[in-house]
């Protein structure tokens, strides 16, 4: 067993992924190899809920839990990814941008040009229905970092407020986008209600982790099926994870007797 929680962060699923949103599209073929390694290896998606409860209690989670997340409640990720959890007994988290259930990302319209389907309230519940938990991610999509601290409590507060608010409803988990949750985050997302909250800080989620910073591991569309595997142990794909080792033996190589690296 480990303290060590890969929490996975994905974000839209698309057999057709648009140029400008690439980067952050994996195809349902990709999502799928990913969900057989994952039973082939031995993990168990566990719910955010119960992972907590474990570090609570002071006890480790089952061997190799893995929490699956993904962010800004794409209709076509909901269409793709949960038939295939499903048939899996996966289960996972959608982070719901509250003030546009039903409409398009319109937050992506200025930064990459494009726009997609969000899932509608329909479609919400059923998930929850299924077994799976719905979050929020804020009221628009904002870049919490820019806004002063009222207005980002506002987008908070109004997106917990908008997928109900109630446990069981969503309203107490959160991943704010765009930012490495800080201190004044923290308390801003404690004082909106707020239990958990998911951040883009890459790493694997330990008991050392306040429940309202838990640090992710991001899966895109430019990873191979090795990067993915790579990412589970190390959460860098391949190149990143070998160039980080080598950049640490030649800093070790340094400091044992001077050798030139270069």
């Amino acid at each position: 067993m480990t303290s060590q929680v890969p929490i996975l962060m994905y974000h839209q699923l698309s057999p057709q992924p648009v140029a400008a949103f690439a980067k952050y599209t994996v195809t349902p073929r990709a999502f799928a190899a990913h969900m057989r390694w994952l039973r082939l290896a031995g993990y168990r998606p566990i719910t955010l809920d119960a992972l907590l409860a474990y570090r609570r209690g002071g006890h480790q989670p089952p061997r190799r839990p893995v929490v699956i997340t993904f962010d800004d409640g794409f209709q076509d990720c909901v269409e793709q990814a949960a038939p295939i959890l499903q048939a899996k007994g996966f289960t996972a988290v959608f982070y719901l941008v509250a003030g546009l259930i039903g409409q398009r990302s319109a937050w992506l319209a200025a930064e990459r040009g494009v726009t997609f389907p969000l899932m509608d309230w329909t479609t919400a519940r059923r998930l929850q229905a299924a077994g799976f938990q719905c979050g929020a991610h804020t009221i628009s999509h904002p870049r919490l970092a820019n806004l002063d601290a009222a207005s980002c409590y506002e987008e908070l507060w109004r997106g917990r407020r908008g997928l109900g608010g109630q446990p069981g409803e969503g309203g107490e988990y959160l991943a704010p986008p765009f930012l490495l949750f800080c201190e004044n985050g923290r308390t801003l997302a404690a004082e909106s209600g707020y239990h958990s909250a998911c951040s883009v800080e890459i790493g694997f989620s330990t008991p050392e982790d306040d429940p309202l910073a838990l640090r992710r591991i991001p899966v895109t569309g430019q990873d191979s099926l090795l990067d993915f595997i790579c990412r589970l142990w190390t959460a860098y794909p391949l190149a990143e994870a070998w160039r980080s080792k080598t950049v640490g033996l030649r800093q070790h190589l340094r400091t044992m007797g001077g050798y030139s690296t270069r």
